[in-house]
C-alpha cells in the first residue's frame, strides 16, 4: 500500500508542477479561485506526501513541500504570462496545515526533536 501512496505523491508533484508552470490555459484551473486552487493542491500534496513517507518528521515534510512552493513560484517568474507571488506560498503553506489538521483530526500534536 506504501508504494501506491508513493506513486500517487510524485504523481500528483508532476501534475501539480505542470499546471503550474504550463503556458496553455487550463479552463477548470484558470476559471477558480487561484489561492484555492493552492490550498487545495498543497493539503492533497501533505495527505499523500505523510501517508507515502510517514517516517520523516513533520517538520520534515513540511519544508520539503514549502521548497516546492518556492521552486514553482521561482519558474513561474521566467514563465511570460506568470509571476511570482508571495501570497500563493501562503495559501501553499495554509493547505499544508489544513492537510495536518485533517490527517491528525484537529489534535495538538507535540512536535519533540
Amino acid at each position: 500500500m506504501k508504494h501506491l501512496y508513493q506513486i500517487s505523491f510524485f504523481t500528483t508533484l508532476l501534475v501539480i508542477e505542470y499546471l503550474a508552470t504550463t503556458t496553455r490555459e487550463i479552463e477548470v484551473v484558470a476559471h477558480s479561485w487561484d489561492k484555492l486552487n493552492h490550498l487545495a493542491a498543497f493539503s492533497v500534496l501533505y495527505l499523500l506526501f505523510s501517508a507515502a513517507f510517514g517516517h520523516l518528521k513533520m517538520l520534515t515534510r513540511v519544508m520539503l513541500l514549502m521548497v516546492f512552493a518556492l521552486q514553482i513560484e521561482l519558474v513561474q517568474h521566467f514563465i511570460p504570462g506568470r509571476d511570482f507571488s508571495l501570497l500563493d506560498i501562503v495559501a501553499d503553506g495554509i493547505g499544508i496545515a489544513c492537510g495536518w489538521i485533517l490527517l491528525t483530526g484537529g489534535r495538538i500534536v507535540v512536535i519533540r526533536n
